[in-house]
């Protein structure tokens, strides 16, 4: 379980950056006419998305989650800044998991 929550968190944080600068770049291309750098960040963002998505679920599987928990986590890389407070939250519950089943 903890091998699958490095690749998670380093997923989870760059996601959640690249979708910053992905909002930016929607509001340089709506807000002043400037497509560049969305043509660029968009498919960026979409294939980490993509790969964010696969350790999400990894991690999932392995730490045994609830459907809706997991759906809850997949989605947190759609939402502006979520997914660095996610990360956080799974990061907690992972480590809590880890030390339970170490106690047991």
């Amino acid at each position: 379980m903890e091998s699958a929550l490095k690749p998670f968190r380093v997923l989870a944080y760059i996601v959640g950056c690249m979708l910053l600068l992905l909002v930016a770049g929607m509001v340089l291309k709506y807000g002043f006419d400037i497509p560049g750098p969305v043509s660029i960040i968009s498919p960026i963002h979409g294939f980490l998305y993509a790969v964010y998505l696969l350790a999400a679920l990894n991690l999932g599987l392995k730490a045994r989650w609830n459907w809706p928990y997991t759906l809850g986590v997949l989605l947190a890389g759609t939402v502006p800044l979520l997914s660095f407070v996610i990360e956080r939250k799974v990061t907690q519950r992972v480590h809590e998991q880890v030390a339970a089943t170490a106690t047991a």
